[in-house]
């Protein structure tokens, strides 16, 4: 599990790829239109900033001169402005949305992409590098894409009021300008001390929050677990723990932002006095108009928020800087789940076939537990496997379903629509009982008649009607019964060559297994099935049996 963030050179890097590929992809065309948008109302709102520093000051020198045409002409002048700031900054609110929905839709179908590629999901998963990736594409895109595209605007707006603004606090005194650039400089240095601490905690509390969301979701999805076994305060305690993390890591935030905030809420105050301390003695002395005090204050003000940044959102940043790692994080443990070495064994797709050439299944230097084992399945055949190791018939399902398992040799099988493959516990995705019987890209290939007929045949006639019917989304409990026989009913509708069951009588009892063999014999389905059943042996044509050290035999089955 990672515990600590990538460094910084690595995730700056991943940075700047994210950035490239999403301009370079289809929707980069659209992006890039629509940030030369952004930037032209971001230019349009600093412009109209610096008319509305001018204007101010009129109004405001109007009003001390006792000039009430001049006063009524400027206040004019000041309600058109704001109301083309509130149009401009709108459109350029609603331009940044857009872009950045588009840039976390781009990222978050990507993401997915690639944790679904190749099985990556799987090997994260056992590999335990990466703690919690469902939030990391959930959560983290969302908020590197909002922040990413609201920092650049930021960056780029600031530039242009340092550009603007430089020139207007220099026009009023040079001094000033000076001032200003120095606080700026030693406030944010300040900042980046006080509060660097902020990049690894806010890091550590997105898992910490993680972990113990997944504490909960893990409870209430094993709920019935919980109450047979009566874990009731092993749950309490792993869950207390996990708030103590949590809680542990959210104090020594609030405490490293108290330290920032006595700071920054001192130098955020002083911006307001300091221009009116340098600039009012002159006014005192008749040098200039009362008008250019609120000037200087106001320009003053946007300089150094311009140049003052990393002050005003370090908070932000530093979440910002650990979002952009544990998406490099994701990236890093990905690539490394695709590059690892697989298994040894060679997988061959081949139409009508399934056969084991030479597999040696079991870790290399240690006891195989099946090795060289050479033989083809014929079509139309039912193969029972057993022995006195139950864990080599798990392991040769595994390997010939793909899952990455340790050995050597070559699996001649066909393609994925001609082998399924029941495990002992049932996967049923969520959707309506139509979705979840028909094999996809079928829907329309088989008929109501034919459905309710097969559910007629594994004894769930009734299921239908508790259902709803079947195209009901179903959210209602399902027995681990009823999940292995609708398991049943989707390779009996699907109908492929070769079906492989991993001990699925220990679920459905020894009648209603034997069913099942009967109904894959009737529709021609070849069933190879792992489990010991000395009562239906009499059921199969052939028996792989595994022997102590790897060794097996295959023996023709003669009723």
């Amino acid at each position: 599990m990672d515990s600590q963030p990538v460094p910084l050179r690595t995730t700056a890097i991943r940075f700047v790829r994210a950035v490239r590929i999403f301009l370079g992809s289809e929707v980069g065309g659209r992006a890039k239109l629509m940030f030369a948008g952004l930037m032209a109302l971001l230019c349009g709102l600093n412009g109209l900033n610096v008319v509305n520093n001018y204007v101010g000051r009129n109004f405001m020198t109007a009003i001390a001169e006792r000039q009430t045409a001049e006063f009524i002409r400027q206040a004019i002048y000041y309600i058109c402005v704001f109301a083309a700031l509130t149009i401009v900054g709108v459109i350029a609110r609603f331009a940044e949305e857009r872009l950045a929905l588009l840039w976390r839709e781009f990222l978050t179908r990507r993401a997915v992409n690639l944790y679904l590629e190749d099985g990556t999901y799987y090997r994260l998963d056992v590999s335990g590098r990466l703690a919690h990736p469902d939030q990391r594409i959930a959560e983290d895109v969302r908020a590197f894409t909002v922040t990413t595209l609201s920092y650049v605007i930021m960056l780029f707006s600031s530039s242009l009021t340092v550009v603007t603004f430089s020139g207007v606090l220099w026009s009023i005194s040079p001094f000033l300008f000076g001032v200003a650039v120095l606080y700026a400089a030693c406030g944010s240095y300040m900042t980046i001390v006080l509060g660097r601490p902020l990049i690894n905690l806010n890091y550590d509390r997105l898992d910490k929050e993680a972990s113990f969301r997944s504490s909960l979701i893990h409870v209430r999805e094993n709920a019935e677990s919980v109450i047979l076994t009566h874990s009731e305060e092993r749950q309490r305690t792993r869950l207390v723990h996990r708030i103590d993390d949590l809680i542990a890591n959210i104090r020594s935030i609030t405490a490293i932002n108290r330290n920032l905030g006595f700071f920054t809420s001192g130098y955020n105050w002083m911006i307001q006095i300091i221009p009116d301390l340098i600039i009012a003695p002159a006014f005192m002395r008749g040098e200039i108009e009362f008008g250019v005090i609120t000037q200087s204050g106001a320009a003053f003000a946007m300089l150094v928020g311009a140049f003052s940044l990393v002050v005003r959102q370090f908070n932000s940043i530093s979440n910002f800087a650990a979002v952009v790692s544990r998406l490099s994080s994701l990236l890093e443990a990905i690539e490394h789940a695709r590059a690892a070495e697989g298994s040894g064994i060679e997988r061959v797709e081949q139409e009508g076939r399934l056969a084991y050439e030479r597999v040696t299944l079991g870790p290399a230097g240690g006891t195989p537990l099946l090795k060289e084992l050479s033989v083809s399945i014929p079509l139309g055949t039912r193969v029972l496997l057993t022995g006195s190791d139950p864990a080599a018939g798990v392991a040769l399902f595994r390997a010939t379903a793909g899952i990455p398992t340790a050995g050597t040799g070559r699996i001649i099988c066909p393609g994925a629509s001609d082998l399924m493959f029941l495990p002992q516990r049932p996967y049923l995705p969520p959707g309506s009982l139509r979705q979840i019987l028909l094999p996809p890209g079928k829907p329309g290939e088989i008929s109501d008649d034919r459905i309710l007929q097969v559910l007629r045949d594994l004894g769930l006639k009734d299921f239908v009607r508790d259902a709803d019917g079947l195209d009901k989304e179903q959210d209602r409990e399902i027995s681990l019964g009823e999940q292995q026989l609708l398991a049943v009913a989707k390779v009996l509708l699907s109908r492929p060559r070769f079906v492989f069951l991993d001990r699925i009588g220990t679920t459905l009892g020894h009648e209603q297994f034997r069913k099942v063999l009967g109904l894959l014999s009737d529709n021609s389905i070849t069933c190879i099935s792992n489990g010991e059943d000395y009562n239906s042996r009499g059921l199969y044509e052939a028996v792989l049996e595994f022997g102590e050290d790897g060794q097996w035999t295959l023996t023709p089955n003669r009723p």
